[in-house]
């Protein structure tokens, strides 16, 4: 049964009375109907000086849904900027893996493009290569390993997806990654570098829990893994 039924309203004899009853005794109907304010064109009698409650209604719909349009607009804006202000870090780190020319300087373009372009002052470079266990001058920022380390299995997962992930990591892998630092660690990005982490991978860890959370976007991070993969297989 509809309102009108309810009401004892036929559908074939409304008019302006039984309109005007009904709105009076459900004068809530627009607020539970606001998207039909937006459709309606009444004429606003100014030069009568009369006041239309109806239309101060249709305007503030109105301005509301301006103002949420103005907040989606800033949101756009927020990311076009952020995504622009990462786009010109990559290409810094581009040009810092172009200069280098042996695996010490690419390991060192790496750290210092994350230190100084990215702001990220808990980073480490995890190697499987040969070639990296004899470097000196990497300092703490390279860890070079055979894949077949025990605490390298606790990132099998990761490294057989060959995907960046991020957010929260064991207790024992921030340990492993960030050594005394670790208790700053609140959240951490990973990055394998080469298919299923054959070289080994990158973290990055932030103090803000939030910082790098499992629903952020990570193409960023996947084009940082395949320039640093390039410049290591190089």
């Amino acid at each position: 049964m509809t309102t009108s039924q309810a009401r004892g309203i036929k559908q074939d004899g409304l008019n302006d009375t039984t309109v005007g009853e009904y709105l009076q005794t459900y004068p809530d109907f627009f607020e539970r109907n606001s998207p039909l304010l937006t459709k309606l064109r009444l004429p606003h009698l100014r030069d009568a000086g009369a006041t239309v409650s109806l239309v101060e209604r249709q305007v503030e719909v109105l301005r509301e849904r301006n103002q949420s349009l103005d907040r989606k607009l800033k949101e756009l804006v927020d990311v076009a900027r952020a995504n622009d202000a990462l786009a010109d870090r990559i290409h810094r780190l581009s040009q810092r893996l172009i200069r280098a020319h042996t695996l010490l300087e690419t390991i060192d373009a790496v750290e210092t493009s994350l230190r100084e372009d990215f702001d990220a002052m808990h980073s480490v470079l995890v190697l499987f290569l040969e070639q990296a266990r004899s470097l000196q001058g990497a300092g703490r920022f390279l860890r070079s390993t055979d894949p077949a380390d025990p605490d390298i299995k606790s990132f099998e997962s990761l490294l057989q997806s060959g995907k960046p992930r991020c957010g929260q990591v064991r207790d024992g892998q921030r340990d492993y990654l960030f050594g005394k630092d670790s208790a700053e660690i609140g959240s951490v990005a990973l990055t394998p570098l080469g298919p299923k982490g054959e070289l080994g991978f990158l973290a990055i860890g932030a103090s803000d829990a939030e910082r790098f959370h499992p629903a952020m976007s990570t193409e960023f991070l996947s084009r940082i893994g395949e320039l640093v993969t390039y410049a290591l297989m190089r």
